[in-house]
């Protein structure tokens, strides 16, 4: 009875990391730019393996591992073809009449809708005890504090890298304020999933009271 349980609560975390691996190796054949591909999924190699090994001792809700999965399946998207390229983000430039490609941006926005449960499951183990108000602080900063570095690290990651391979990591398709624009649109997913999220908590605790 307890082994059917264990493997109930396995199938979902299960079910998303076949998946990804699915996608991840079919987009990993032929990608645009192998050099911009193995940068791309740098953090990739790290986050994966690193949740796979850690998962009997810190096991994340299945809402998370759907989320995170969402968010690597469009990431790994990006990778294969570099984020400037995406033929979804160049169909929408060319049928709405935008300057640039925008599935960097889209990606960006998701990074903070989708990655703030997992973010906060991480690093607030007790939610419930923490108040509506500083909960949504600290799950929102949370996710801007990662959004930031990763920006940091594209930086660095672009100056010690093969400078072409350097300028499509990058993506910023000429904007000078692409990273701040990036920041932003990843703070204000990260806003509107907090409130979600800190409303599924207080629902959650006056289920139990």
């Amino acid at each position: 009875m307890a082994a059917r349980r264990g493997n109930r609560r396995d199938r979902i975390p299960l079910v998303c990391l076949t998946v990804f691996l699915i996608v991840w190796v079919a987009l990993a054949i032929r990608p645009r730019y192998r050099a911009d591909w193995v940068l791309e999924n740098l953090l990739t190699f790290v986050a994966v393996p690193l949740a796979v090994a850690t998962y009997r001792r810190f096991r994340f809700s299945d809402q998370a591992y759907v989320q995170a999965t969402l968010f690597l399946i469009l990431h790994t998207i990006g990778s294969h073809y570099t984020y400037s390229e995406v033929p979804l983000g160049d169909w929408a430039r060319d049928a709405f009449g935008l300057t640039r490609n925008h599935y960097d941006r889209l990606v960006h926005f998701l990074f903070g809708l989708l990655l703030l449960r997992p973010a906060r499951e991480l690093t607030l183990r007790r939610a419930q005890s923490l108040g509506a108000v500083r909960l949504f602080y600290l799950s929102f900063v949370s996710i801007v504090w990662w959004s930031a570095a990763y920006e940091l690290i594209e930086w660095l990651v672009a100056r010690v890298a093969d400078p072409q391979a350097g300028t499509a990591y990058l993506g910023t398709q000429g904007d000078v304020w692409d990273a701040q624009k990036d920041m932003a649109l990843a703070s204000l997913g990260a806003a509107l999933a907090a409130l979600v999220d800190g409303w599924q908590v207080r629902r959650g605790a006056r289920t139990r009271t």
